[in-house]
């Protein structure tokens, strides 16, 4: 794994492997070994959960896991895939995402504050910045306001580029076509 540079953003949904793995194999074996360096156990259910979020490459909903565990293993059930994340969690494998009562895999396992993640609000794509001053500047701000975090992690929700140009698309008038508020205008 490589110690991520000060403006270093990683995007769940563009490379769902954490930073050095290069593929889901790759990451689960480094998600082993890290656990391994711990004296922690990536047990069969543990690495089926962190599989499933790998291969989904955006934040997903703990019942959503459930539903895809149940695929595979029909017996699974609630505790089974919350203990699952609870210990990913733990270990600094995935993020929770609170805004959206979503999991995500985290990008790199060298940081122990993972800083600021932008959650997309249209597809829930989460990026993660790597950028201490900025995180240490809004902290010191947050605390002057008489305020302490709740969480590590700082969220901050908007439309990722893919969204935003989906929109536009959407957006985007035929030619010829006056723009519904010209029609009011006139109406």
């Amino acid at each position: 794994m490589k110690n991520a540079s000060p403006t270093t953003a990683h995007h769940h949904h563009a490379d769902p492997a954490p930073a050095g793995a290069g593929s889901p194999e790759a990451a689960l074996a480094l998600a082993e070994e890290y656990c391994r360096e711990r004296g922690e156990k990536l047990t069969p259910i543990r690495r089926k959960v962190l599989e499933l979020l790998l291969a989904s490459g955006r934040a997903t909903k703990a019942y959503s896991l459930l539903d895809d565990m149940r695929q595979i293993h029909p017996g699974s059930a609630p505790p089974t895939v919350y203990r699952a994340l609870d210990f990913l969690l733990s270990a600094g494998l995935v993020h929770r995402i609170e805004s959206i009562n979503a999991f995500t895999v985290c990008h790199d396992l060298t940081q122990c504050q993972h800083g600021i993640l932008v959650v997309c609000q249209q597809c829930g794509n989460v990026t993660e910045l790597h950028q201490p001053k900025l995180r240490q500047a809004l902290v010191a701000q947050i605390e002057d306001a008489g305020y302490s975090l709740a969480s590590d992690e700082i969220e901050l929700k908007g439309l990722c580029a893919a969204c935003q140009a989906e929109n536009a698309a959407k957006n985007a008038l035929p030619e010829g076509k006056p723009a519904k508020s010209a029609e009011v205008a006139r109406g």
